[in-house]
């Protein structure tokens, strides 16, 4: 605030008591006239991102669930924000059709909104039904389960499942369960197939949601698993997300890895020299995909469709 002058004391408004007041209200009307409009507040669009983030987050908290849902004390725990944060964007979104809370069980589970959107986009994203055959394909010579890991930014997500013969099953996962990338062989694969430097910021950025798997997820544990991944050429855990399951990952393509294909089974079944066969068979069914993607990419129309 600029200092109050005592102007003109010889002046006939020297003696009027509202006097300073009047000339510091004639200054800064003046100063507003003259000056340049400020530039919008940098905070807006930031506040309107961290808004689309939230919404995205939220969404994703009550993913990580799969078919399970999620009651709202479990949202707060997991998401980190106050509990009447998340009432609030629960019930929009509930409003939305994003989310829909089931009346016994309380539970939150994604919407019909998203299905429908989901139904749109799916034509784009069919590297599940693409590998459907090659998944198959290893639960017969494997007996076990086997997943398809995609990647979805620092996380991954299972978007497909084939059941092998063997009638002890590791059912480590399900269809729609996103985890952070790094936990589970397919994550660990893919995570270990990208350079250095971006699988380092990935590790960082995951860090405080690794600790919600156990101890076995401290970051020199992940570290030291990515080295032996890269040098062996295929992931490994055991015991590591799920106690007594053991699992091996192949990532794909080897030049752009968007996805891993692994191999789950109970620990006693995965000695060293099953784990070797079993990582052949993944890696000889990963060529025959890389195979079919190539055919895709080149298949693709190169320009826009009309309207």
């Amino acid at each position: 605030m600029n200092a109050i002058t005592f102007e003109g004391i010889l002046s006939p408004f020297g003696s009027n008591p509202n006097y300073c007041r009047i000339v510091e209200t004639k200054r800064r009307t003046a100063a507003a006239k003259t000056a340049s409009p400020p530039p919008p507040a940098a905070g807006g669009a930031r506040s309107g991102t961290q808004s689309i983030e939230r919404v995205v987050g939220m969404l994703r908290v009550v993913a990580s669930r799969g078919r399970r849902g999620m009651r709202i004390a479990d949202v707060v725990s997991l998401s980190g924000l106050p509990m009447s944060t998340c009432f609030r964007m629960l019930q929009r979104l509930e409003v939305e059709g994003l989310l829909v809370r089931d009346l016994l069980t309380r539970k939150y589970h994604l919407g019909p909104l998203l299905h429908e959107l989901g139904m749109l986009a799916e034509p784009r994203y069919q590297l599940s039904e693409l590998c459907e055959p090659a998944l198959r394909t290893i639960a017969e010579l494997t007996h076990d389960t086997v997943y398809l890991s995609e990647r979805r930014g620092p996380e991954s997500i299972c978007t497909s499942r084939a059941l092998g013969a063997y009638p002890i099953k590791a059912l480590t996962l399900d269809v729609g369960i996103r985890r952070p990338m790094g936990v589970g062989a397919g994550g660990l694969a893919i995570l270990s197939a990208l350079p250095e430097a971006e699988a380092e910021l990935i590790v960082a950025a995951n860090e405080a949601r690794y600790a919600r798997f156990g101890a076995a997820f401290e970051p020199g544990f992940l570290r030291e698993a990515i080295a032996q991944t890269r040098a062996q050429g295929y992931s490994f855990l055991d015991s590591a997300a799920t106690p007594g399951a053991a699992a091996i990952g192949v990532a794909f393509p080897p030049d752009n890895p968007i996805a891993a294909v692994s191999v789950a089974a109970i620990s006693s079944r995965m000695g060293p020299a099953r784990r070797a066969e079993v990582a052949k068979i993944i890696q000889q069914q990963v060529r025959a995909i890389c195979v079919l993607l190539a055919a895709e990419s080149v298949a693709a129309p190169s320009g826009r469709e009309g309207d």
